[in-house]
Protein backbone atom coordinates (compact mmCIF):
# COMPACT_ATOMS: atom_id res chain seq x y z
CA UNK A 1 0.00 0.00 0.00
CA UNK A 2 1.42 3.33 -1.06
CA UNK A 3 0.60 7.00 -0.79
CA UNK A 4 2.03 9.24 -3.49
CA UNK A 5 4.18 6.37 -4.72
CA UNK A 6 5.78 5.78 -1.31
CA UNK A 7 5.15 2.84 1.05
CA UNK A 8 2.90 3.66 3.99
CA UNK A 9 4.95 3.21 7.17
CA UNK A 10 2.86 1.39 9.77
CA UNK A 11 5.41 0.86 12.55
CA UNK A 12 8.53 2.85 13.42
CA UNK A 13 10.91 2.20 16.28
CA UNK A 14 13.59 4.74 17.09
CA UNK A 15 16.66 4.67 19.35
CA UNK A 16 15.64 1.46 21.13
CA UNK A 17 18.16 0.47 23.79
CA UNK A 18 18.10 -2.46 26.21
CA UNK A 19 20.69 -3.68 28.69
CA UNK A 20 20.66 -6.99 30.56
CA UNK A 21 23.09 -6.58 33.45
CA UNK A 22 26.51 -6.14 31.78
CA UNK A 23 25.25 -6.95 28.28
CA UNK A 24 24.08 -4.12 26.00
CA UNK A 25 21.62 -6.12 23.89
CA UNK A 26 20.35 -3.13 21.88
CA UNK A 27 22.00 0.23 21.38
CA UNK A 28 19.83 2.93 19.75
CA UNK A 29 18.29 0.57 17.19
CA UNK A 30 15.64 1.74 14.75
CA UNK A 31 13.61 0.41 11.84
CA UNK A 32 10.48 1.13 9.81
CA UNK A 33 7.86 -1.38 8.70
CA UNK A 34 5.73 -0.48 5.68
CA UNK A 35 2.38 -1.88 4.57
CA UNK A 36 2.59 -4.44 1.80
CA UNK A 37 6.31 -5.06 2.28
CA UNK A 38 8.48 -7.76 3.81
CA UNK A 39 11.42 -6.46 5.84
CA UNK A 40 13.99 -9.13 6.67
CA UNK A 41 15.86 -8.66 9.95
CA UNK A 42 19.18 -10.48 9.85
CA UNK A 43 22.28 -10.74 11.99
CA UNK A 44 24.55 -13.22 13.71
CA UNK A 45 23.65 -14.92 16.99
CA UNK A 46 23.67 -12.30 19.73
CA UNK A 47 23.09 -9.44 17.31
CA UNK A 48 19.93 -8.37 19.14
CA UNK A 49 17.24 -9.65 16.77
CA UNK A 50 15.29 -11.59 19.41
CA UNK A 51 15.46 -8.75 21.92
CA UNK A 52 14.20 -6.25 19.34
CA UNK A 53 11.17 -8.32 18.34
CA UNK A 54 10.38 -8.96 22.00
CA UNK A 55 10.41 -5.20 22.59
CA UNK A 56 8.03 -4.67 19.66
CA UNK A 57 5.84 -7.56 20.86
CA UNK A 58 5.68 -6.21 24.41
CA UNK A 59 7.53 -9.13 26.00
CA UNK A 60 10.57 -7.02 26.94
CA UNK A 61 10.42 -3.41 28.08
CA UNK A 62 13.06 -1.22 26.43
CA UNK A 63 15.24 1.02 28.59
CA UNK A 64 14.80 3.90 26.16
CA UNK A 65 13.54 4.73 22.70
CA UNK A 66 10.19 5.34 21.06
CA UNK A 67 7.56 3.47 19.06
CA UNK A 68 5.19 5.00 16.53
CA UNK A 69 2.22 3.12 15.10
CA UNK A 70 0.16 4.57 12.26
CA UNK A 71 1.96 7.86 12.82
CA UNK A 72 0.96 8.07 16.48
CA UNK A 73 3.20 7.58 19.54
CA UNK A 74 2.56 4.16 21.09
CA UNK A 75 3.43 2.60 24.42
CA UNK A 76 4.02 -1.17 24.32
CA UNK A 77 4.57 -2.43 27.85
CA UNK A 78 3.05 -5.90 27.53
CA UNK A 79 1.93 -8.32 24.80
CA UNK A 80 -1.69 -7.15 25.07
CA UNK A 81 -0.60 -3.61 24.11
CA UNK A 82 1.04 -4.89 20.92
CA UNK A 83 -1.94 -7.06 20.03
CA UNK A 84 -4.37 -4.20 20.64
CA UNK A 85 -2.38 -2.00 18.25
CA UNK A 86 -2.45 -4.67 15.56
CA UNK A 87 0.94 -6.37 15.97
CA UNK A 88 0.95 -10.18 15.81
CA UNK A 89 4.04 -12.28 16.52
CA UNK A 90 4.60 -15.91 15.53
CA UNK A 91 7.50 -17.29 17.56
CA UNK A 92 9.72 -20.15 16.51
CA UNK A 93 8.11 -22.60 18.97
CA UNK A 94 4.66 -21.85 17.38
CA UNK A 95 2.83 -22.56 20.69
CA UNK A 96 0.43 -25.00 19.05
CA UNK A 97 -1.37 -27.73 21.02
CA UNK A 98 -0.35 -30.98 19.35
CA UNK A 99 -3.38 -32.96 20.57
CA UNK A 100 -5.95 -30.43 19.29
CA UNK A 101 -7.12 -30.13 15.71
CA UNK A 102 -6.52 -27.20 13.37
CA UNK A 103 -9.80 -25.43 14.15
CA UNK A 104 -9.29 -25.74 17.91
CA UNK A 105 -5.76 -24.35 17.62
CA UNK A 106 -6.90 -21.38 15.55
CA UNK A 107 -9.60 -20.43 18.04
CA UNK A 108 -7.99 -21.61 21.28
CA UNK A 109 -9.12 -19.38 24.12
CA UNK A 110 -12.01 -17.80 22.21
CA UNK A 111 -14.61 -20.57 22.55
CA UNK A 112 -17.88 -20.01 24.39
CA UNK A 113 -20.17 -22.69 25.77
CA UNK A 114 -23.39 -21.03 24.67
CA UNK A 115 -24.54 -22.08 21.20
CA UNK A 116 -21.51 -24.36 21.10
CA UNK A 117 -22.60 -26.37 18.05
CA UNK A 118 -23.39 -23.30 15.94
CA UNK A 119 -20.12 -21.75 17.01
CA UNK A 120 -18.21 -24.89 16.05
CA UNK A 121 -19.73 -24.80 12.57
CA UNK A 122 -18.89 -21.11 12.22
CA UNK A 123 -15.32 -21.61 13.43
CA UNK A 124 -14.74 -24.46 11.00
CA UNK A 125 -16.06 -22.38 8.10
CA UNK A 126 -13.88 -19.42 9.11
CA UNK A 127 -10.84 -21.70 9.45
CA UNK A 128 -11.35 -23.16 5.97
CA UNK A 129 -11.83 -19.71 4.41
CA UNK A 130 -8.76 -18.26 6.14
CA UNK A 131 -6.52 -21.16 5.16
CA UNK A 132 -7.86 -21.04 1.61
CA UNK A 133 -7.12 -17.30 1.40
CA UNK A 134 -3.50 -18.07 2.30
CA UNK A 135 -3.44 -20.98 -0.17
CA UNK A 136 -2.66 -23.38 2.69
CA UNK A 137 -3.54 -26.94 1.71
CA UNK A 138 -4.78 -28.92 4.70
CA UNK A 139 -7.29 -31.57 3.53
CA UNK A 140 -9.00 -31.95 6.91
CA UNK A 141 -9.05 -29.15 9.48
CA UNK A 142 -10.32 -31.65 12.07
CA UNK A 143 -7.08 -33.63 12.21
CA UNK A 144 -4.75 -33.15 15.20
CA UNK A 145 -1.91 -30.72 14.60
CA UNK A 146 0.50 -33.53 15.49
CA UNK A 147 -0.38 -35.15 12.12
CA UNK A 148 0.61 -32.09 10.08
CA UNK A 149 3.94 -31.42 8.40
CA UNK A 150 6.26 -28.73 9.73
CA UNK A 151 5.25 -26.37 6.94
CA UNK A 152 1.56 -26.91 7.61
CA UNK A 153 2.06 -26.25 11.34
CA UNK A 154 3.88 -23.02 10.61
CA UNK A 155 1.06 -22.00 8.26
CA UNK A 156 -1.55 -22.74 10.93
CA UNK A 157 0.37 -20.59 13.43
CA UNK A 158 0.49 -17.73 10.91
CA UNK A 159 -3.22 -18.13 10.14
CA UNK A 160 -4.02 -17.97 13.86
CA UNK A 161 -2.15 -14.68 14.11
CA UNK A 162 -4.34 -13.22 11.36
CA UNK A 163 -7.60 -13.81 13.25
CA UNK A 164 -6.99 -10.60 15.18
CA UNK A 165 -6.74 -8.71 11.87
CA UNK A 166 -3.26 -7.30 12.55
CA UNK A 167 -1.49 -4.75 10.38
CA UNK A 168 1.98 -5.99 11.35
CA UNK A 169 3.06 -9.64 11.44
CA UNK A 170 6.41 -10.66 12.97
CA UNK A 171 7.74 -14.08 11.96
CA UNK A 172 10.60 -15.53 14.00
CA UNK A 173 12.65 -17.98 11.90
CA UNK A 174 9.55 -19.45 10.20
CA UNK A 175 11.52 -21.83 7.93
CA UNK A 176 14.00 -23.12 10.51
CA UNK A 177 14.33 -26.93 10.42
CA UNK A 178 11.97 -27.26 7.44
CA UNK A 179 12.68 -29.25 4.30
CA UNK A 180 12.75 -27.74 0.83
CA UNK A 181 9.09 -28.39 -0.01
CA UNK A 182 7.82 -27.23 3.39
CA UNK A 183 9.98 -24.10 3.20
CA UNK A 184 8.46 -23.29 -0.17
CA UNK A 185 4.97 -23.59 1.35
CA UNK A 186 5.79 -21.16 4.15
CA UNK A 187 7.44 -18.67 1.79
CA UNK A 188 4.29 -18.76 -0.33
CA UNK A 189 2.24 -17.86 2.75
CA UNK A 190 4.56 -14.93 3.48
CA UNK A 191 3.99 -13.65 -0.06
CA UNK A 192 0.26 -13.90 0.57
CA UNK A 193 0.64 -11.74 3.68
CA UNK A 194 2.33 -9.09 1.57
CA UNK A 195 -0.44 -9.31 -1.03
CA UNK A 196 -2.96 -8.67 1.76
CA UNK A 197 -1.19 -5.37 2.45
CA UNK A 198 0.33 -6.40 5.76
CA UNK A 199 3.68 -5.19 7.04
CA UNK A 200 5.82 -8.29 7.61
CA UNK A 201 8.98 -8.45 9.72
CA UNK A 202 10.85 -11.65 8.88
CA UNK A 203 13.66 -12.81 11.17
CA UNK A 204 15.83 -15.37 9.40
CA UNK A 205 19.33 -16.80 9.22
CA UNK A 206 18.62 -18.21 5.76
CA UNK A 207 19.68 -15.66 3.18
CA UNK A 208 18.21 -17.73 0.34
CA UNK A 209 14.78 -17.38 1.97
CA UNK A 210 15.43 -13.69 2.61
CA UNK A 211 16.10 -13.10 -1.08
CA UNK A 212 13.05 -15.15 -2.04
CA UNK A 213 10.48 -12.99 -0.25
CA UNK A 214 11.90 -9.76 1.19
CA UNK A 215 11.75 -6.24 -0.21
CA UNK A 216 14.28 -4.77 2.22
CA UNK A 217 16.93 -6.15 4.55
CA UNK A 218 17.89 -4.62 7.90
CA UNK A 219 21.12 -5.86 9.48
CA UNK A 220 21.87 -5.87 13.20
CA UNK A 221 25.40 -6.36 14.52
CA UNK A 222 26.35 -6.39 18.19
CA UNK A 223 23.07 -4.72 19.12
CA UNK A 224 23.34 -1.88 16.62
CA UNK A 225 22.00 -1.09 13.17
CA UNK A 226 24.62 -2.17 10.64
CA UNK A 227 22.84 -1.16 7.46
CA UNK A 228 19.60 -1.34 5.52
CA UNK A 229 19.42 -2.49 1.91
CA UNK A 230 16.93 -2.92 -0.91
CA UNK A 231 16.97 -6.66 -1.57
CA UNK A 232 16.81 -6.25 -5.34
CA UNK A 233 19.74 -3.83 -5.35
CA UNK A 234 22.27 -5.73 -3.28
CA UNK A 235 23.99 -9.12 -3.12
CA UNK A 236 24.60 -11.69 -0.44
CA UNK A 237 28.29 -10.79 -0.09
CA UNK A 238 27.30 -7.26 0.91
CA UNK A 239 24.85 -8.55 3.52
CA UNK A 240 27.34 -11.06 4.91
CA UNK A 241 29.92 -8.28 5.22
CA UNK A 242 27.43 -6.15 7.15
CA UNK A 243 26.55 -9.08 9.42
CA UNK A 244 30.18 -9.94 10.20
CA UNK A 245 31.58 -6.43 10.19
CA UNK A 246 34.06 -7.28 7.44
CA UNK A 247 35.75 -4.15 6.20
CA UNK A 248 34.27 -2.06 9.01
Amino acid sequence: MREGGHPVVVLSVRDISKRFDAVQALDRVGLDLAAGEVLALVGDNGAGKSTLIKVIAGVVDADSGSVTFNGQPARIARPHDAQALGIATVYQDLALCENLNVVANLFLGTERQRFALLRQISMERTARELLRSLNVRIPDVRVPVSMLSGGQRQSVAIARALLGEPRVVILDEPTAALGVEQTAQVLAVIRRLRQRGLAVLLISHNLVDVWAVSDRISVLRLGRNAGEFRTAGTDQDTIVAAITGAGA
